[in-house]
């Protein structure tokens, strides 16, 4: 292991997935990052961490723990299964003949005359609805000095 190493992360045939903290890692700060990362100590083995809840997706988590404490910084040696770094991730699928497909779409849209081209599907604009008119007149009270009136 690396000297500079700040934590160490493996499997434990009692305890499961397991960390630790080296000399170069003050205690409680160790103990603070891991029960944040969901560890929690090991009762008569103190420096040892294990995951609580192992069987709930516990190398996901754990690669996972690995990954969080090196983008804070830290120096972590881990299982080469653990090590999110070493593990590779899956492949993604590959279509057959991919370039090609594109290029023949391509070429066959750029090939059709303007009048092959569909118009663009829009809907007309929705008008708003107009209120009826009311069935009565509106009554406006004038008074003398408006209309020029005098009583």
């Amino acid at each position: 292991m690396d000297p500079g190493t700040h934590f160490a992360f493996g499997t434990h045939e009692q305890h499961g997935f397991v960390a630790s903290a080296t000399s170069n890692m003050p205690s409680h700060l160790a103990h603070w990052f891991l029960t944040q990362e969901q560890f929690e100590p090991v009762p008569d083995q103190p420096g040892l961490f294990r995951l609580t809840e192992p069987e709930r997706d516990g190398p996901r988590r754990t690669r996972h723990a690995v990954h969080d404490l090196r983008r804070h910084g830290y120096t972590v040696h881990a299982d080469v299964a653990l090590d999110p770094a070493a593990s590779a991730s899956p492949p993604r699928p590959v279509r057959p003949n991919g370039l090609m497909e594109r290029r023949s779409r391509i070429a066959q849209a750029a090939s059709r005359s303007p009048q092959q081209r569909s118009a663009p599907t829009t809907s007309p604009p929705s008008a708003r609805p107009i209120p009826p008119k009311p069935s009565y007149a509106p009554t406006a009270h004038l008074t003398a000095a408006a209309t020029g009136r005098s009583r």
